[in-house]
């Protein structure tokens, strides 16, 4: 929990055989984004990118026509984040503001993503650190979404 304690958080890691450099570009490169980010299942579309600190992207998430549990945060069936990038340094390190397109107060507010990229025996070790979920977001959802996420990260490298 954040120090505010009302807003949750959530910390994600997975070793990746991969080297932090090559992981870190899988960050910051918007077809390598759109292709590993969204979680199983899901599409993705990047409307704007801006690779160095103060700038960032625009992106949608998109469920499957079939998917009938999940409704989206900005439309039917799509979820819209901004993004602004706080913090670029490479290779071990993203910091970003996130905050969800969406009328709904239970997804208002701006999350931080802190991703960190630490070289281990094995290959690197990303860390994905959320504070701030809007109330809108369980805990447990966003860990699962994190960790399909890093699954598919892990498949373009392994």
């Amino acid at each position: 929990m954040t120090a505010d304690s009302t807003r949750a958080a959530t910390r994600t890691v997975r070793v990746i055989r991969a080297t932090p450099e090559e992981l870190y570009r899988a960050f910051l490169d918007p077809e390598a984004l759109v292709a590993w980010l969204p979680p199983a299942g899901m599409s993705g579309r990047i409307h704007a990118f801006d690779a160095r600190p103060g700038g960032g992207y625009e992106m949608s998430l998109f469920y499957p026509a079939d998917e009938r549990h999940f409704r989206g945060k900005t439309a039917e069936r799509e979820d819209r984040v901004a993004v602004r990038f706080l913090e670029l340094t490479p290779p071990g390190r993203i910091v970003e503001a996130v905050r969800f397109v969406s009328d709904d107060p239970a997804y208002g507010g701006t999350m931080t993503l802190t991703v960190t990229l630490e070289p281990v025996a094995d290959g690197t070790a990303v860390t994905l650190a959320f504070d701030d979920l809007p109330p809108g977001v369980r805990p447990e959802d966003n860990d699962a979404g994190a960790r399909a996420s890093l699954e598919q990260l892990a498949r373009r490298f392994e």
